[in-house]
């Protein structure tokens, strides 16, 4: 948990929770994420058996640094993207092959003005938000599938069971570096975030993903929740996701006086009752 007050005097409160799980038919686990304020991001890694292992970790371990060194923007992430891009290529696991990871999260930006929060994303692992009751997407997916429904030539019903549903355009790898696709999103109270890997939203579908969160209040209880389902309708992937609620309490109701209760001398015993005898 993170209480963070803005220039604006209004306190914002950050709970979050995060898992990654080998899942059902994999041999090992490819994901991995990072959940430290104010960064919370999910990497999905990919090539050969210990190349995705090395392509997310690295990922996560250069962006983790640049948390602790304290400042987090956009600049921040792209240096720490590249110097994990070096760690990979030089990494005597790694194969020319496909050696890569996915990246996606949100980071709360309080530079320059008012606080916001940044999406970033490379790749098909998502970030969902839960606001006002719905639930929307709030990254775009670089795939095969999502380009050629965005061209008009496919339905997201035909791209579910799709032969290239897995083939990514772009990825966090020993190719040159990519700047993420970010979207700047307000501050507001009530909002949740879900940051997962494809391996979630493979066996969950949107509607299942606001079920959970419904019935589930706690982030660590809709983490174990999500997961449990997904593993259940048959974890086929490494599943992994964090979900981020944000409370937002204006300054106003920060600095509202408390109301005093006012107080009067007990008289009961001393209180004349009128007789009302003739």
């Amino acid at each position: 948990m993170r209480e963070i007050t803005l220039p604006s005097g209004d306190v914002v409160d950050l709970r979050w929770a995060g898992a990654t799980d080998r899942g059902r038919r994999r041999e090992n686990n490819q994901d991995a994420f990072l959940a430290e304020y104010p960064l919370f991001v999910v990497a999905d890694g990919m090539g050969g058996h210990a190349g995705g292992e090395i392509a997310s970790q690295r990922t996560i371990a250069r962006l983790g640094d640049a948390v602790h060194d304290g400042s987090i923007t956009a600049a921040a992430i792209e240096a720490a993207l590249a110097a994990a891009i070096e760690d990979i290529a030089a990494h005597p696991e790694t194969t020319d092959e496909g050696t890569g990871t996915t990246l996606t999260g949100v980071f709360l930006d309080t530079h320059d003005g008012d606080p916001r929060w940044v999406s970033l994303n490379i790749g098909d692992s998502r970030v969902y938000l839960l606001r006002d009751g719905a639930l929307v997407q709030v990254t775009t997916d670089h795939s095969v599938v999502q380009e050629l429904i965005t061209a008009g030539r496919l339905s997201p019903e035909e791209a579910e069971g799709h032969p290239y549903s897995n083939v990514i355009t772009r990825a966090v790898g020993v190719s040159e570096a990519t700047p993420p696709d970010y979207r700047e999103l307000a501050v507001q109270d009530g909002d949740r975030f879900v940051i997962c890997s494809d391996g979630l939203t493979k066996e969950l579908t949107d509607y299942g993903i606001q079920h959970f969160l419904a019935q589930n209040a706690d982030p660590a209880d809709a983490v174990a929740a999500m997961m449990a389902a997904a593993l259940e309708n048959g974890g086929r992937d490494n599943v992994t996701l964090i979900v981020l609620d944000v409370v937002r309490t204006p300054a106003s109701a920060q600095d509202a006086p408390t109301a005093e209760l006012q107080t009067f001398p007990d008289t009961s015993s001393s209180s004349t009752v009128g007789d009302t005898t003739e």
